[in-house]
């Protein structure tokens, strides 16, 4: 077990109660707690339209059905991800078109390169707001109408950003987030589509469920008697107890992306001035979720040193991410390699994730910070005589 966890969760009596109020109502499955848990996101999101889903993969697979996403498609989206955001195009049976990052500062896809990418089979653009940090929509909603293109928001990373004073995920056709684990609002498992498009939002709640006209709780409280099936549909309903958890969750969020960021300001307080340490995201849009916090490091030897240390030190880290165009299946199925993305390769070694999560005390903070002082100090020392070595052989 880790001294420090790399994200942990917010979860109380309050979520406890909720659940275990929705046992007692002996019905578990889609109904009025997640009806309520829709209509709550969509308040908070100020749009007209909040769908739960199974999962954050389960919103973005029916973002791009329900915006015509099909066989010979394509949609350009970064490899900077999770492999989610990427198989929910596949699933459609469309194409997946990389495009480069914008550099070490900002892990966010980078708009000239969506540009670049734009062919005649272009359907649609995916954007991930990388570890919170809300990317540049007005740029991309501009190359988007220009070529007639539909924006989808991977927003898993950025629930409570906002840019413009508009909450990140509302400004493309669709916004996805994702309640897993390691977000800023979980229930386990779970996500959320939202749109100000009506007939979108329809047609998601109708392939949630199987492409039936009504659910269970309709019949139970005599909304219907019976159903069709009208599209070819998927199991991506969430659950009674989900919703529950998620509602409790929702009323935290704004307290808790505080809490990010008031460690996320401690971190770069104690590392702003660390020599061959860059802090991504110095200089950035809107207001961020603050859902990562990454460093980078000179190399990747450096990097995995590091890791190394902070491990020994009862640290959790992580990668975020390797890059999708990599991975062996992308790799043998499309035929990428090496150097097609240059900018999001040179950050995938180099990157390195550090604790973040509401209870993360700035008591570890500090600890963490003088693990990678010192850690980073000895590598520089080691170098040093290991170069006064080869001078003094010369």
């Amino acid at each position: 077990m880790y001294k420090v966890p790399l994200s942990d969760i917010d979860v109380g009596k309050a979520e406890i109660m909720a659940v275990e109020k929705v046992l007692k109502s002996r019905w578990l499955t889609l109904g009025e707690v997640t009806a309520r848990f829709e209509q709550e996101f969509a308040k908070y999101m100020d749009v007209k339209e909040a769908v739960a889903v199974s999962s954050g993969t389960a919103a973005l697979h029916l973002a791009n059905l329900v915006l015509g996403v099909g066989p010979g498609d394509e949609v350009i989206l970064p490899s900077m991800t999770f492999v989610a955001t990427v198989n929910a195009v596949l699933y459609t049976g469309a194409i997946p078109i990389f495009a480069d990052i914008k550099g070490l500062d900002d892990f966010n896809v980078a708009s000239e390169e969506i540009e670049k990418k734009i062919t005649p089979r272009t359907k649609a653009i995916c954007i991930v707001h990388y570890g919170g940090y809300p990317t540049d929509m007005d740029r991309i909603m501009a190359i988007a109408r220009q070529y007639g293109l539909r924006v989808i928001e991977d927003a898993a990373h950025a629930i409570g950003a906002e840019l413009n004073s508009q909450k990140v995920g509302t400004i493309g056709d669709i916004g996805c987030f994702s309640f897993f684990s390691n977000k800023n609002i979980t229930t386990g498992e779970g996500g959320m589509l939202v749109t100000q498009d009506l007939d979108l939002a329809q047609r998601a709640r109708r392939l949630r469920s199987h492409g039936m006209t009504s659910l269970s709780w309709d019949r139970l409280k005599g909304h219907a008697s019976s159903y069709d099936v009208t599209d070819l549909g998927f199991n991506y309903r969430t659950t009674e107890i989900a919703s529950a958890i998620g509602r409790i969750q929702l009323r935290k969020l704004e307290r808790n992306n505080i809490k990010r960021r008031k460690i996320t300001e401690e971190y770069k307080g104690n590392l702003k001035d660390l020599k061959g340490l860059i802090l991504p995201f110095t200089h950035y849009l809107g207001k961020p979720s603050y859902h990562l916090f990454p460093i980078i490091l000179p190399n990747r030897d450096q990097r995995d040193r590091l890791q190394m240390k902070l491990r020994k030190a009862g640290i959790q880290t992580s990668v975020h991410y390797p890059p999708v165009h990599l991975f062996s299946y992308y790799r043998k199925t499309y035929g990428y390699s090496k150097g097609d993305l240059p900018k999001t390769e040179e950050v995938s070694q180099r990157e390195l994730s550090l604790p973040l999560y509401p209870q993360l005390s700035l008591k570890w903070v500090q600890y963490i910070c003088d693990v990678i002082k010192s850690s980073i100090t000895t590598q520089r020392q080691s170098k040093g005589k290991r170069a006064l070595r080869i001078g003094q052989i010369e």
